[in-house]
């Protein structure tokens, strides 16, 4: 009955999972309500699914678990009416700021409505990051997931080019205009070029997978190779790539493309660099994919146009940059406890100078407004959580020998890369789906490096 159980959870987790970017990127309040509630509904029965194993089965994740749990705890103190005193002594601008509002009571956050929000995601984001380390515990799981990520890269993918292809003036789903550029989905197209970039790991972390079987000691083996890649058994997963590749360059992102092709030459280099007892199918791979997806794929459906997008920008007409600089003084007010999660939209128009004009709701530096609104101390935990999964993805790429663990640190090498990336000019990690997405390589970057080798079961 607990197999069984367990199976409907892991089904009904690949569910949510692959429809998380339908609703519009799951980046509205009814859209990721509903997903959170499902995932705390998720959450609750693998509890009691796993109640008779010490700390349900997570203990050899507990280091990774307490830098989440200290990370949620200063969240939720941003939540709590504190004296006013305290306030003062450890956020003079919060208390100033209140104080002028004549408020009752007083927090450390400038807005408790969005704090309380973002409290919520990230609670869910804790219990989808506990649940795939409860779920994901056999190499078909872990390889299932995977391609359920890729799954719904590529439905985007399709659906996204599609609707571009064909002209259409409303989107199939939700009605929305329909222009030049590829969204999906999605209604910001560099929230969809984020989401691509890690399907796109996902995918190649597949075909690594894969390509760790391969023994070539000769030219033939060598061209066999190469045939099996573009021709055989793989060739589906080579064809989902191309297609989100080319929905990708659709989209016209201009760090969401520079962040794919860079994570996804760097995390090349590194594992030629670090992965024993590698195949020569993974220089193929990595070779194929600049030739077929840059140089032939990607020229007819407007290469071009993101690299004129990318010659063509002028600091002097983006405003994104003076946005961040205006930002800056907020750091320094709010350097200890932030201003509150969610409070950047709030806050910032009181520091916001003449010369932009536009309304800013976040910063275009998702590392600058996680440490406004949470403070430097919750920003380095945060930090810390991406740094640790880092290490352990690298750690797993060069000293677990199943190829199914090199492949999913591939994958996760190359989303953490490509997110740092595009977190430095915009907000990827604002959109629910992304940011679930990105909690779920956190978490493979541990299995990885700790899941155990079992026999073929039951799913």
């Amino acid at each position: 009955m607990n197999l069984k159980l367990q199976s409907l959870l892991y089904y009904s987790l690949l569910f949510v999972i692959f429809a998380l970017p339908i609703p519009l990127g799951a980046n509205r309040p009814w859209a990721w309500n509903f997903f959170q509630i499902a995932i705390f509904a998720l959450t609750f029965v693998a509890a009691l699914s796993h109640k008779d194993k010490p700390w349900l089965g997570l203990l050899p994740y507990l280091r990774m678990i307490y830098l989440w749990l200290a990370l949620i705890v200063v969240a939720a103190l941003q939540l709590v009416p504190l004296p006013a005193v305290f306030v003062e002594f450890i956020s003079p601008s919060a208390f100033a700021i209140q104080q002028l509002a004549s408020v009752e009571s007083f927090y450390l956050s400038l807005d408790t409505g969005q704090s309380g929000i973002s409290f919520y995601k990230l609670l869910s984001f804790f219990c989808l990051f506990c649940l795939i380390l409860m779920l994901v515990n056999t190499e078909q799981r872990l390889k299932l997931l995977l391609m359920t990520m890729l799954a719904a890269g590529t439905f985007q993918a399709l659906y996204g080019a599609l609707e571009v292809l064909l002209q259409s003036h409303r989107s199939l789903i939700f009605q929305l205009e329909v222009t030049s550029i590829a969204t999906g989905s999605f209604v910001y197209k560099n929230h969809f070029a984020n989401f691509l970039m890690l399907t796109l790991a996902a995918g190649l972390g597949l075909l690594i997978t894969s390509l760790q079987k391969d023994q070539m000691s000769s030219p033939k083996d060598l061209l066999r190779s190469i045939a099996t890649t573009m021709l055989g058994s793989k060739a589906l997963i080579r064809i989902c790539l191309a297609i989100m590749v080319i929905a990708l360059v659709m989209s016209r992102s201009r760090m969401g493309n520079t962040a794919f092709f860079l994570a996804m030459t760097l995390t090349g280099i590194l594992a030629l660099l670090i992965i024993k007892q590698r195949s020569k199918g993974l220089s193929v791979l990595i070779i194929s994919i600049f030739i077929i997806d840059l140089f032939i794929v990607s020229t007819y459906f407007g290469l071009e146009n993101v690299k004129n997008r990318l010659a063509e920008t002028s600091l002097s007409e983006e405003t994104r940059d003076e946005v961040i600089t205006d930002a800056m003084p907020m750091l320094s007010d709010f350097a200890i406890t932030g201003s509150g999660a969610g409070s950047f939209y709030s806050v910032f128009p009181k520091y916001q100078k003449t010369d932009v004009m536009s309304f800013y709701d976040h910063a275009h530096n998702d590392y600058l407004q996680f440490a406004i609104e949470y403070g430097l101390p919750a920003f380095t935990l945060l930090a810390g959580i991406v740094v640790f999964a880092f290490y352990k993805s690298i750690r797993a790429m060069r000293k677990r020998r199943n190829s199914i663990f090199k492949g999913v640190s591939f994958a996760c090498c190359m989303a953490i890369i490509g997110m740092c990336l595009h977190m430095a000019v915009d907000f990827p990690l604002q959109a629910y789906a992304n940011a679930c997405y990105f909690v779920i390589f956190i978490s493979l970057c541990m299995l990885s490096n700790n899941l155990k080798i079992r026999a073929r079961g039951p799913l």
